[in-house]
């Protein structure tokens, strides 16, 4: 395709979406590493300290659009200390500083200051759309920041974020110029926000399709917004309280009645059972329904809503609602091709209330399931086998046992034999999360099946290093590996270091790996980062070669070792 001109290349190479895909053309030759290199305009990068903010500006001088991550994934689950790191404010100031036409940030896992916030809202004239998951550091100042100064603001989605919450009028600092919005999402703060600039801002947005309120937002204003955005496409409630007899009540029907085009409905963060009817004349549209924030929902209440949704093709629900409950669901949502159930008390002894039977039925009524996050009491083989013929087309497949070395109730057995059922039947699977009592042979299967692999999350799972050698001899692909509590030492670290450049990282923790082992891996491969993270208490031990590390974090990098790490932190 040489003889072709530059500029026909790069209106072909513009139809090419996938990260993975812009990557593999870059690499054919130096025409179109050049090519690729000035009409990018959306980045991806999956760790923050795996390239310098200036590298990526001078390979990619037209960047519009970037994705960045900070924290390890088990972030998530509290295993990474709060100060780790994961600072964006360098990323934002050489960013700002390069005058490069920023339009669109996505940051997951990551510390963010007002201050950035601030420099962020005036350096880019153009900026579009600001997405925050799991970030922390920053208040409603920040906010305010953005809401002022970004005057093409299209969407603002905070997700799952630890915000200061310094006033509820960041709302009102939205110019009354400011018309573009489509999206908003602060369904994560818990404090209350001015309702009437949320009114004002809502009636003057006619292009506004997600709106995501939180728990402060009554019902009475929710049915003033619907009338005022009958074109939502996304809907999540706020307090969903109310008397049904009452007039507010009415009028949410009514306004309901008139929001055709709602796909998506989640929220119902404080709710009355008794208010659910107004809902049901839009569930047969619903195509994604996420009741997970919903505890006040339970017993036959969201089975009922649900029976009203054949649509859907995602759902995200409590474990309350039973085994019987996702009989229901098989029963009704044929179309179903993601399904996440969270637990309802992941505290609690014995209260959890979905087994095995629920995900049987699952699989035998919903035969298009490419998704599942599963969180259960229990698990069997026999079950787990089922789910692999039901179900082969499975890329995403987590199951969480809240018992994690919980054995097959039915007959004592590791639950090996299950899982290997999984990998072998899902060709395609991409992601896999492991949970229950398993020895080496679950990870033989992997090694052996699990060809696209991607990501693998393992917990007090395992007998020896072959364990986890069967998955580094076995998976080509697999990018991401979380250990946790398994016998996995040295032995398996150490056997072929080269793997983990064609990794993005390893995470180990409370395993069998010594201090002098990851010594020994960083000697070998300096293009890696090894950090051993320890408690501040713990940092006097940490001299002696034979002291087992806690943790320890292994990632390629472009740009050597960090310079922000802090005190309990040791990178080799």
């Amino acid at each position: 395709m040489n003889y072709f001109p530059d500029e026909v290349l790069e209106y072909v190479f513009n139809f090419i979406t996938s990260h993975n895909d812009r990557n593999s053309v870059s690499l054919v030759c130096k025409s179109w590493y050049k090519i690729e290199r000035y009409s990018r305009q959306r980045v991806f990068i999956g760790n923050c300290y795996s390239i310098s903010p200036e590298r990526l500006i001078a390979r990619f001088p037209g960047l519009k659009s970037l994705t960045l991550k900070g924290k390890p994934h088990f972030a998530d689950f509290n295993l990474v200390p709060n100060d780790w790191g994961g600072f964006v404010c360098p990323w934002i100031q050489a960013l700002a500083k390069s005058r490069i036409g920023l339009e669109e940030l996505r940051l997951k896992r990551m510390v963010v200051s007002d201050d950035c916030l601030e420099l962020l809202s005036k350096s880019f004239l153009n900026f579009k759309s600001l997405v925050l998951v799991s970030c922390e550091g920053f208040t409603t100042d920040g906010l305010a920041a953005i809401a002022a100064n970004c005057r093409f603001l299209r969407e603002l989605d905070l997700q799952e974020n630890e915000v200061e919450e310094h006033s509820g009028h960041w709302l009102s600092c939205f110019p009354e110029s400011c018309t573009s919005l489509v999206s908003l999402n602060f369904a994560c703060l818990k404090g209350e926000i001015n309702l009437g600039a949320l009114e004002r801002l809502v009636a003057r947005s006619p292009n506004l399709k997600s709106l995501r309120l939180n728990r402060t937002v009554p019902l009475d204003t929710l049915q003033k917004l619907l009338m005022r955005a009958p074109q939502l496409v996304d809907l999540g409630t706020g307090s969903y309280v109310h008397d049904p007899s009452s007039e507010a009540f009415n009028k949410l029907e009514s306004a309901i009645q008139r929001c055709k085009s709602i796909r998506s409905l989640s929220g119902f963060l404080e709710v009355a059972p008794c208010c659910m009817s107004a809902i049901y004349p839009i569930c047969p549209n619903l195509t994604f329904l996420n009741l997970s924030y919903a505890p006040g929902l339970h017993g036959i209440e969201p089975t009922k809503l649900i029976q009203h949704c054949r649509k859907l093709q995602r759902l995200w629900i409590l474990d309350c609602i039973g085994d019987k409950g996702l009989g229901v669901v098989a029963s009704t949502c044929k179309e179903l091709q993601e399904l996440r159930v969270f637990p309802s008390d992941p505290f609690g002894a014995g209260n959890a209330a979905v087994t095995e039977e629920g995900l049987v039925l699952i699989s035998a009524g919903c035969p298009k399931l490419n998704s599942l996050l599963y969180f259960c009491q229990q698990m069997t083989n026999a079950a787990l086998i089922t789910v692999a013929k039901n179900c082969p087309n499975f890329i995403r497949f987590r199951l969480c046992i809240l018992d994690p070395i919980k054995p097959d109730p039915l007959t004592n057995q590791p639950l090996d034999e299950g899982f290997g059922a999984i990998v072998q039947s899902c060709k395609g699977l991409k992601r896999l999360s492991l949970s229950g009592l398993l020895t080496d042979q679950v990870f033989l299967y992997i090694g052996m099946y699990a060809e696209q692999l991607e990501m693998l999350s393992i917990a007090f799972a395992g007998d020896t290093d072959k364990g986890m050698l069967h998955v580094l001899n076995g998976c080509k692909k697999l990018r991401k590996l979380e250990i946790m509590d398994c016998p996995f030492g040295n032995i398996a670290l150490l056997e072929d270091v080269g793997k983990y450049e064609t990794m993005r990282s390893l995470w180990m923790s409370s395993c069998e790996v010594t201090l002098g082992g990851c010594k020994t891996l960083a000697e070998k491969m300096p293009s890696l980062s090894v950090e051993i993270i320890y408690e501040s208490e713990q940092m006097e031990f940490c001299l002696d070669d034979r002291q087992k590390v806690e943790k320890m974090y292994l990632y390629r990098t472009l740009v050597g070792h960090r310079k922000d790490a802090p005190e309990f932190v040791w990178i080799l």
